[in-house]
């Protein structure tokens, strides 16, 4: 089950939520979750706030085309893939073509756009990637991984790459890997965020982009 910290939500809502058994009923933790997960499906973050709907990059070309030997667009992430607790935390390979002439630095990341909070959860932002490169091996994008690529801050500022453990009994979510060609590497911090990125986005800095979705859920 999701802890307190990786789903947003307030314990006592963890614990209970509205409408959940009473408390002096016995259930375990898994089952908790379960029927937490149930009373939220309705709420879910959407896809109006993915980086590819933002209006400086929806302009651009979606001409990139990204995948994975891991798992065909909308079809389910293998269990290596999810988060810790999970699966085994591996970032999945990568691969795309398409880059544009005058690419000068690519840009990946990764959101959940089904999880019950106001906005989606970014799993995954890494910059200043050389526009010659043409994939990701399998775990290459988590913090211990040396390649020359910044890796950000993700959900509660975690470095790097964390899979998807999405709240039990919620149905599938979406994980949305997002590739944008820039015209300029951004001015960044050296642990830059999404809101980062998103504010040095200018309507000439985005070239093309492309996205790859992959699902998982916690039954």
């Amino acid at each position: 089950m999701r802890t307190t910290l990786d789903s947003g939500l307030t314990p006592h809502l963890l614990e209970r939520g509205p409408g959940a058994p009473p408390t002096g009923t016995p259930k375990t933790g898994a089952t908790k979750g379960y029927w937490l997960g149930r009373l939220l499906r309705g709420l879910r973050a959407s896809d109006a706030r993915l980086v590819i709907n933002h209006p400086y990059v929806k302009e651009a070309p979606d001409s990139l085309r990204l995948s994975s030997p891991a798992f065909t667009d909308g079809a389910p992430l293998p269990r290596r893939h999810a988060g810790g607790g999970v699966g085994d935390n591996l970032s999945p390979a990568l691969s795309w073509t398409g880059v544009p002439a005058g690419t000068a630095a690519l840009a990946l990341v990764m959101q959940d756009p089904d999880a019950p909070l106001p906005r989606p959860v970014t799993h995954l932002l890494a910059t200043g990637i050389a526009p010659t490169r043409k994939a990701f091996e399998e775990g290459e994008l988590c913090p211990q991984v040396g390649n020359g690529v910044t890796l950000g801050r993700g959900l509660l500022g975690r470095v790097g790459y964390a899979g998807p453990r999405p709240v039990r009994g919620h149905g599938p979510h979406r994980y949305v890997f997002q590739l944008l060609a820039l015209e300029h590497p951004l001015a960044l911090p050296e642990l830059p965020s999404l809101g980062d990125l998103l504010a040095a986005l200018t309507p000439q800095t985005v070239l093309a982009w492309g996205a790859l979705t992959g699902t998982y859920e916690r039954a």
